[in-house]
């Protein structure tokens, strides 16, 4: 764990809230030694907390039991100032700034939405921020709710090309069935391959604070690992929890396939093209030395995409040299095509991305 490059860590609401007490203190501020730990062993990390509702509905006096949407909506819009201030509260001390990104379902499979946080995430950790990751609880309705953090992280962790995902719950790894009710059930030190035998082992949840069963923390793998992203799961209430798994914790690593960079550009490369960005020869040379795509080497533009559709890139005498997300739309790529970045404003009206296609949306 401790070679990470870029790792994301999901916090289940039972353990970061007693339902009694609130919030647990100590064990949050120890997570932050963990947290402070990694980045000065220079890696990006992300946290995807649960709690926001647990803590509103302690905040508010809600009752044990089932809420409606309407009060689990009320209860995160509390909750949620509470949990990003704990949070700044027990990071700061290390010199280490936060950020709040709430997202939902659509957020991650809309290509447009999915491009803005995409890049409001690498622009907060490329300035070495740690942002707080949730689910926007207080707009989300069933439709496009991701339903659980497992799965929220799973998808957090390839938007952000993460090579590990730690998910903190209730239980130190996967069984081959629920071990408080068989107790003949076996833990998975190591899971190779998500095979159907797994599948018909994951059980339902366990802990009545949380949402996610074995059957998400196994659809959260599904995601991840085909994302090139390792996934683990472990028994978070220990404080410092990352500590405990990098000396040897119980856990079960879930096994990557390939790295994270090459499962995104094996993503784009099966898109099917929606138009046609054509270059000059001076693009070429800079796209085949892994450079983003520029408006000034843009030649001609032909076809009907938006933003974050794909498009084929052709080089000046037609031949495909590769395919990328574009960050603007058909009519706004022909505006700016031959034009250097710093005028896009003037033409535009407002100030848009340097780049037409970044060098991590495009496959050459």
């Amino acid at each position: 764990m401790r070679s990470a490059r870029r790792l994301v860590v999901k916090i289940g609401s039972a353990l970061l809230v007693d339902r009694q007490k609130g919030l647990k203190q100590g064990w949050l501020s120890a997570l932050a030694m963990d947290v402070a730990e990694a980045k000065v062993r220079g890696a990006d990390v992300v946290l995807v907390s649960s709690g926001s509702i647990a803590l509103g509905r302690k905040i508010l006096g809600l009752p044990d039991g089932a809420l409606t949407l309407e009060q689990s909506q009320a209860a995160a819009a509390v909750g949620q100032i509470r949990l990003a201030r704990a949070y700044e509260e027990v990071l700061a001390p290390h010199g280490i700034t936060t950020g709040q990104v709430l997202v939902t379902l659509e957020d991650t499979e809309d290509r447009r939405r999915y491009l803005n946080s995409r890049a409001t995430m690498e622009t907060l950790l490329g300035l070495g921020v740690v942002p707080i990751v949730n689910e926007n609880d207080t707009v989300a309705t069933d439709e496009i709710r991701f339903g659980d953090n497992d799965r929220l992280a799973a998808q957090i962790a390839v938007t952000v090309g993460a090579d590990q995902l730690i998910l903190l719950s209730d239980v130190d790894g996967f069984y081959s069935a629920n071990p408080k009710e068989d107790p003949t059930a076996i833990r998975f030190d190591l899971v190779d391959e998500i095979t159907p035998k797994i599948e018909a082992m994951a059980g339902d949840p366990i802990s009545g604070l949380s949402k996610g069963g074995m059957k998400t923390k196994l659809m959260a793998a599904k995601t991840a690992v085909a994302g090139g992203c390792a996934m683990a799961i472990m028994e978070g209430s220990v404080l410092r929890p990352l500590k405990a798994l990098a000396e040897g914790a119980a856990r079960t690593w879930f096994v990557a396939h390939g790295d994270p960079q090459v499962a995104r550009k094996r993503w784009i490369n099966a898109m099917k093209p929606r138009g046609e960005v054509t270059v000059d020869a001076g693009a070429v040379s800079a796209l085949r030395a892994g450079k983003s795509l520029l408006p000034a080497g843009v030649r001609s533009v032909a076809g009907h995409f938006g933003r974050g559709d794909p498009v084929a890139i052709l080089g000046p005498d037609g031949e495909t040299l590769g395919k990328g997300l574009v960050r603007y739309t058909v009519e706004e790529a022909r505006r700016i095509a031959g034009h250097r970045s710093a005028e896009i404003e003037g033409i535009l009206g407002y100030q848009g991305r340097a780049a037409l296609i970044h060098r991590d949306d495009m496959v050459i």
